[in-house]
């Protein structure tokens, strides 16, 4: 068995097995039983508690010696601004964090932050962020002795998670098989069907074919949403308004979720009218424990990805609350969940909830109940993945509000475009209850390759008036040169009167598009044009009254290379 969270065997030419780093290994002869009696530990097998296999999330020293046993280093496959998460909270709890990079991240943030870095193949994700034997070699290389998978690229991978068991590796996540019950949406649908949650009308699995998602498309009638059956965060899904722009929406979902989640199957959801969408934060341990810690209304979207979440949700009352919890509850204990997840559900008009899917993983929009539960939930996944259990029993209870906006390198004006390049300035907002998790640096060149996503920007305060005053001012701050970026598609967004009630739901970006981009009316513009006019022209006549007076001066250096700076940059 590989190396893996300190422990390693070893054969020698006499057949000798040899356990533990550290640790005295088994004499010639010497059988298990009496060498851990030596330690003063128990065998595997010989209490009933310990029969069977490895509990989902403990480490395998933790198995062996029966107790938990803290990680010593673990590398984040992943990248960008969660990477960077994962090393602060490493770095509070002396845990030695690794990076993985591709060629386009060599110069990333995430790699220049890590103990140590390790390079895992070209830009494009399959053959680098998605590539499992590669990231797996690196661990091992690294002697790392467990995982942590972020959100998206393997997150939610079953596949990978039995790879790192067979490794050796702990993976900070739930077991292959909670992934395999919820990860794949279409099972996960099934199962609350099947346990009475209410479940928005839809295919009953993954479509094999073309005919037959546009026959089920028919059947449940238009409009119709496209999922990823093995993933979320918006990618693989399309909505449909009518037949004829059926197909190429499927083929296109298929396309996008194959090079998002390296599986292209997709399945049909009827598309609610005026939904919310509001997602209950589960976490588990792997002694029987599993609370909820409340919910985030994630309805500002655009392209199905969220991009304004906020806690708690103006829309839930403390009896919904209570009651959507314990559903989210019931969901993750049924397939015997352990670490952090997300059930979501789409809440309509008249308080009705529908069950979405359950994200097995940690969210995007995790320090927004981080703010408001006073929890790190990154350091509560590395505990859980070492065996310990949760500290606390109960469902905690929320404080204040916290809001969240996502800093995008995207060009609201252009359909959200991906703006890849180099960030020429970069001055992020502070002060009190401010919070960025970002990863990127003044001078950093965003790659076409990933996401998009430049940073998080937080705030909390003790009221929902008071949280939202407290993002526009720090929105109002935030600087990025060089690129195009979402920042006042957000400062705009955020001071809207719809949102600012509480008043919202998914459609709020497709009814406010032109004016949260700020385009103005005709008549608005046609002045603007005439101003600009009439003040060249008079420039113009000013510059004529002085140019004889000028004539025979060279301009100076200084101004010449001013200019020319000036051309390039344009």
């Amino acid at each position: 068995m590989p190396a893996g969270n300190g422990l390693s065997r070893r054969v020698g030419a006499e057949g000798r097995v040899a356990w533990g780093r550290g640790v005295r290994p088994l004499r010639m002869g010497e059988t298990l039983a009496r060498w851990a009696k030596e330690r003063g530990t128990p065998v595997p097998g010989t209490r009933p508690e310990r029969r069977g296999r490895r509990k989902a999330g403990q480490s395998v020293l933790a198995f062996l010696v029966g107790r938990p046993m803290p990680l010593k280093k673990i590398l984040i496959a992943n990248r960008g601004e969660i990477a960077c998460r994962v090393i602060r909270t490493c770095r509070e709890m002396g845990i030695a964090a690794v990076a993985i990079y591709s060629d386009a991240d060599r110069a990333a943030l995430h790699v220049l932050r890590a103990d140590e870095a390790f390079w895992v193949g070209p830009p494009p994700s399959r053959e680098s962020y998605l590539a499992i034997d590669r990231i797996l070699e690196a661990a091992r290389q690294s002697g790392a002795d467990a995982v942590h998978p972020g959100y998206g690229f393997l997150s939610e991978n079953p596949v990978f998670a039995r790879a790192c068991e067979r490794s050796g590796l702990a993976l900070i996540g739930p077991p292959a098989s909670a992934m395999e019950a919820m990860g794949e949406k279409t099972r996960a649908r099934d199962l609350r069907r099947r346990a009475g949650v209410p479940v928005v009308p839809g295919s009953p699995g993954p479509i094999a074919t073309e005919e037959e998602a546009l026959t089920l498309a028919r059947q449940i009638g238009f409009p119709v949403m496209i999922k990823a059956a093995a993933g979320g965060g918006g990618k693989g899904m399309r909505k449909v308004e009518g037949e004829a722009a059926f197909l190429p929406a499927f083929r296109a979902a298929s396309s996008e979720a194959q090079s998002a989640f390296g599986d292209g199957r997709v399945y049909l959801e009827r598309f609610l009218e005026k939904p919310r969408h509001v997602e209950v934060q589960v976490f588990a341990d792997a002694h029987g424990t599993c609370i909820h810690l409340a919910e985030r209304e994630c309805s500002v979207q655009r392209r199905h990805q969220k991009v304004i979440e906020e806690t708690p949700s103006p829309v839930l009352t403390p009896e919904l609350r209570e009651q959507m919890g314990a559903i989210a509850v019931r969901a993750a204990q049924a397939v015997g969940y352990v670490g952090a997840g997300t059930v979501e559900f789409l809440v309509d008009a008249h308080r009705n909830f529908y069950f979405l899917e359950m994200n097995t993983r940690l969210q995007v929009e995790h320090p927004i109940t981080e703010w408001v539960t006073g929890v790190d939930l990154v350091r509560w996944q590395i505990q859980v993945a070492g065996g310990e259990p949760l500290p606390v029993r109960e469902p905690i209870l929320q404080r204040g509000h916290a809001v969240e906006a996502r800093v995008y390198a995207e060009d609201p004006a252009h359909g959200f475009m991906p703006s890849p390049g180099r960030i020429e300035r970069l001055s992020i907002p502070s002060g009190p209850w401010v919070r960025d998790d970002g990863g990127v640096y003044a001078g950093y060149e965003v790659p076409l390759y990933y996401d998009p996503l430049i940073s998080k920007l937080s705030v909390w305060a003790p009221s929902r008036a008071q949280a939202l005053a407290r993002l526009r001012r720090a929105l109002s701050e935030y600087v990025v040169t060089g690129i195009p970026t979402n920042l006042a598609w957000l400062q705009r967004a955020v001071r809207h009167p719809e949102l600012a009630s509480g008043d919202y739901d998914t459609g709020f970006v497709e009814r406010h598009g032109a004016q949260l981009l700020g385009e103005s009316d005709p008549e608005s513009e046609a002045m603007v044009v005439v101003a600009s006019a009439l003040w060249a022209h008079r420039k113009a006549k000013g510059r004529m009254a002085t140019a004889g007076a000028r004539q025979g001066r060279e301009p100076s250096a200084w101004k010449q290379s001013g200019r020319l700076r000036a051309v390039r940059r344009f």
